[in-house]
């Protein structure tokens, strides 16, 4: 552990990659055959009211994507995830709620594991103008692990249904620290980083075993008996690989798991990078035929 592992010097460190961050978020111009139909809305939470964007399919919607943004707790915004928004609601037919869901160190966890939750139950209201009952949820990164807590916490609540969960490279252990997680030379996630991002998003390290924050961790996996099906996907050279391959473990043995996909030769936020285009366009079509098989199912 560093000084960074201090809460006040990783409460400004964050602040910090914040404020640089919302000045550098694009999202990269990817589908440019895919207009797009948006519209900003408000979610109602127990945290008060959640900014979103919604993104509309071309014809008749099967169902409803919530979708969570990464950026370790503390980064990123919605407008990141544009690319895989616009893909999901053209190839997938589905309606795409794009959350803009609270940053850490300003609201730390579980307000954004509970935003989620309430996102998910606000778009099951059989008043939208969607299926509710045909409910996805999934993020990226950061977003993955919400995707995931907020999966737990309809398990644990009774509801709302989810048809699928898809937990896209997500940190699913903030017990173990990054420094010690296996990682190829060069990886994209430093020791710093995870250690700046678990600290404003936890600064009790104790709290950081619970299973919202990581699932993947010691007997956090168990008792997933009933949990939403789940579609996991790793990167080869990810620090946070061997977590995702844990929980996907853990929801194979609870019968949860519908694929893990483990993509080869790239590391921690491909898609969001320059470069592989085709790639990515092949991973999202994966991800968006899970995601119309769930609605349809």
């Amino acid at each position: 552990m560093s000084i960074l592992s201090k809460p006040f010097v990783a409460d400004r460190v964050a602040r910090l990659m914040g404020a640089v961050a919302a000045r550098a978020i694009t999202p990269r111009p990817l589908f440019p055959e895919i207009p797009g139909h948006t519209g900003e809305i408000s979610v109602p939470t127990r945290h008060g009211p959640m900014p979103a964007t919604l993104y509309r399919p071309p014809g008749d919607a099967r169902g409803v994507y919530v979708n969570a943004h990464g950026g370790g707790f503390v980064v990123g915004a919605p407008i990141g995830d544009d690319p895989l928004c616009r893909y999901l609601a053209e190839h997938a037919g589905v309606f795409v709620v794009n959350l803009d869901y609270a940053l850490a160190p300003a609201r730390r966890f579980p307000v954004p594991c509970e935003q989620v939750h309430d996102a998910l139950t606000w778009a099951a209201a059989p008043e939208r103008e969607w299926a509710g009952a045909r409910l996805c949820v999934g993020g990226q990164s950061a977003g993955g692990s919400l995707a995931a807590a907020a999966s737990r916490l309809a398990l644990r609540d009774g509801g709302p249904a989810i048809a699928l969960q898809v937990l896209h490279y997500p940190p699913l252990d903030l017990v173990t620290p990054a420094a010690a997680k296996p990682a190829a030379r060069g990886a994209v996630i430093r020791p710093w980083m995870g250690e700046v991002f678990d600290t404003a998003y936890i600064p009790d390290a104790a709290r950081r075993a619970d299973p919202l924050a990581s699932p993947a961790w010691g007997s956090n996996g168990d008792g997933l008996a009933g949990i939403a099906p789940a579609l996991v996907i790793t990167c080869e050279h990810d620090r946070l690989r061997a977590e995702a391959v844990a929980y996907a473990g853990k929801l194979a043995e609870a019968g949860a798991l519908v694929e893990h996909y483990d993509i080869a030769g790239v590391d921690h936020g491909y898609d969001l990078m320059r470069g592989e285009p085709e790639l990515v366009r092949r991973v999202y079509a994966f991800l968006a035929l899970h995601v119309e098989r769930a609605v349809t199912a």
